[in-house]
């Protein structure tokens, strides 16, 4: 009997030890450290990286996840533009709810669809949030305005508002509400139409009062009216006379903008730095008669103008310098107009420049250009130029050591047509071996153009590993893309090859204010 007894401890002690086995072994493998023991303050932050639908669905995870997607420090940045990957919300009476719960003092910036702009909530707003800085309100695509005769209340502290014009929805009703709340705005954008307008079209409608803005906003800066029907000279004359602080004005696809105003402009607006004119309709004599010398203006942009070459010469050779400078498209831009500026020396503080698609440009003349100028340069832009083609790219590479953003090649089109195949693999090897600091890089020639081996892969690791700032790489849609895209996809840099379908890289980033003048 106590032999049975004694066997029946044994095997109890051996099951109690190779149960104790499992368990440390067990404790071993799981780790020691779960997402549940990384601290609030860590998980708010790595939170901060996700937008706002993501934070949605985290917050059904648990309570202590609900709670820290549902905290004010991560809806400081709120879009509700569902058009522009915002979040969509379908009544203004859940955005109150959200106004008071998750929003409240810590909102930063907001973007309105036309359908929620009403006076409750911008009350609401204007009460429950403080912090309030930068507001966008489209009126787009309205149809029909709400009545804003019991606004009595806005946002007063604003440094950016950006309005969407209507093609034919006038907003004085609701503007005479704000006016007196607009006197703190340092950036204005007034954003048009340009983009929807048929060339049929021939009404025109001023559907908001510049004049009367102005008279409310003495200390704008930054003022950015894109792509609006109406906008002329008148306009800009009347901004001129009671904005004087004025560093940047953006004038592009105002087509009716002639530049009569623009010497009234230079006398008044003593600050003056910035002046965007792309696809304007300037005149040559109004250009040639504003006082360029007296001017503060070093960064321009006459991209896509009809400037002639005496224009050219005469408007550039007397504004003292440049940092930027934008004249893609300006086909009597030539060689006796960029010789002269360098020998002037107006190019010694050069950071950016684009001369795409000048044809009166030669080959030597950009060689020399770039020879003297390129060490300074952080942006180029010298596509739609089938002169330009591999050898003169190998040859101008090692003067570029610390470009950011650069813009090469030709695609085929019915007017410019390639009679030679250009070997892509040196280009990106000069590239990765020279340009360090590579951040943008978008090369225009098609696939009907490159010619590339089994070995081109290589080239495109050296780019990749060389290149560790770059985070845009657009080419011609094609086998080479396939084969680069596939390549920093295994690497994990998923976002970096883009298309020039779907993509285009411009040096616009370079303006000094460029990030007030983003908008959309």
């Amino acid at each position: 009997m106590m032999e049975f007894h004694s066997t029946i401890y044994d095997v109890a002690q051996d099951a109690s030890q190779i149960a104790s086995a499992h368990k440390s072994h067990r404790d071993r493998l799981e780790p020691t450290c779960t997402i549940d023991n990384v601290p609030d303050k860590c998980l708010l932050h790595i939170f901060s990286f996700l937008h706002q639908r993501e934070l949605g669905i985290l917050a059904r995870v648990c309570k202590k996840w609900r709670l820290l997607a549902y905290n004010h420090q991560l809806w400081k940045v709120v879009s509700l533009r569902p058009e522009y990957n915002g979040l969509y919300v379908n009544s203004f009476e859940n955005l109150m709810a959200l106004i008071n719960v998750r929003f409240g003092p810590t909102l930063r910036y907001i973007e309105l669809p036309c359908e929620l702009v009403t006076p409750p909530i911008l009350h609401e707003l204007s009460n429950k949030c403080p912090s309030l800085k930068y507001m966008t309100i489209d009126f787009s695509n309205a149809m029909q305005l709400h009545d804003f005769n019991d606004l009595n209340s806005f946002p007063c502290n604003l440094r950016s508002l950006c309005i969407c014009l209507s093609e034919v929805i006038f907003l004085e009703g609701f503007m005479r509400r704000i006016y007196s709340c607009l006197s703190s705005l340092q950036v204005l954008h007034l954003i048009g139409t340009f983009e929807m307008t048929s060339e049929g079209d021939e009404d025109v409608y001023e559907v908001v009062n510049i004049g009367k803005i102005k008279a409310h906003t003495p200390n704008l800066r930054i003022v950015n009216m894109y792509g609006i029907t109406f906008i002329d000279d008148s306009h800009i004359e009347l901004l001129t006379s009671n904005c004087i602080h004025l560093d940047c004005l953006a004038l592009n696809y105002c087509l009716r903008v002639k530049g009569s105003s623009f010497k009234t402009l230079i006398q008044r607006c003593k600050k003056l730095k910035t002046l965007l004119l792309t696809h304007t309709g300037l005149e040559n004599e109004y250009m040639v008669n504003v006082p360029w010398e007296t001017a503060q203006v070093h960064e321009l942009d006459l991209t896509s103008t009809e400037l002639s070459s005496e224009c050219l010469e005469n408007v550039l050779n007397r504004i003292p310098f440049f940092t930027f400078l934008g004249l893609g498209h300006c086909e009597f831009f030539t060689d006796k107009i960029l010789e002269g500026m360098v020998q002037r020396g107006k190019f010694k503080q050069l950071r950016a420049i684009d001369i795409s698609s000048t044809p009166g440009l030669s080959e030597n003349t950009i060689y020399q250009f770039l020879q003297l100028h390129g060490r300074r340069l952080l942006g180029l832009v010298l596509s739609g130029k089938p002169i330009l083609t591999e050898n003169f790219w190998l040859n101008v590479i090692g003067f570029l050591p610390n470009i950011r953003i650069c813009v090469l090649g030709t695609a085929n089109g019915w007017f410019l047509k390639l009679t030679t195949k250009v070997h892509i693999d040196q280009v990106i090897e000069g590239f990765a071996q020279n340009c360090a600091y590579l951040s943008r890089l978008e090369i225009q020639w098609d696939p009907d153009t490159i010619r590339f081996s089994d070995k081109s892969n290589k080239f495109v690791d050296h780019i990749r590993l060389r290149c560790p700032h770059l985070k845009s790489f657009t080419l011609s849609d094609g086998e080479y893309y396939e084969m680069v895209k596939s390549n920093f996809e295994r690497a994990d840099r998923m976002k970096v090859v883009r298309t020039t379908t779907n993509y285009s890289t411009s040096i616009n980033s370079l303006v000094s204010c460029f990030n007030d003048l983003l908008f959309n």
